[in-house]
């Protein structure tokens, strides 16, 4: 569970400027569902911070390289580190988006 603001979460969450979207599932390879980083890429977030649940993981390099030629940082780690690395970057008024998987 996280807490955002008032709000606790139970399943994964996508966070950007004003917006908690919950309730997204990965997909069947257990990699972030395309239709939801195409979403947040339309966005324009300086940064993504992934928090790929209790272990970090690799991500897909097809990912990396898109996220590097749209100019769009990019970082992933465990849920926790990713929650303080989110909430970090928006402290310093950066425009950062965390997708958050919750184990």
């Amino acid at each position: 569970m996280i807490k955002v603001g008032d709000q606790a979460i139970t399943c994964n969450v996508t966070l950007f400027r004003e917006t908690v979207d919950s309730g997204w599932m990965l997909d069947a390879d257990g990699e972030l569902p395309a239709d939801v980083i195409d979403a947040l890429i339309e966005q324009r977030p300086e940064v993504i911070v992934v928090g790929a649940g209790w272990q970090s993981r690799l991500p897909p390099r097809d990912l990396m390289f898109r996220l590097a030629r749209e100019g769009i940082g990019f970082e992933i780690m465990d849920t926790p580190a990713a929650c303080r690395t989110f909430n970090i970057l928006v402290s310093e008024d950066r425009d950062a988006a965390a997708l958050l998987v919750i184990d």
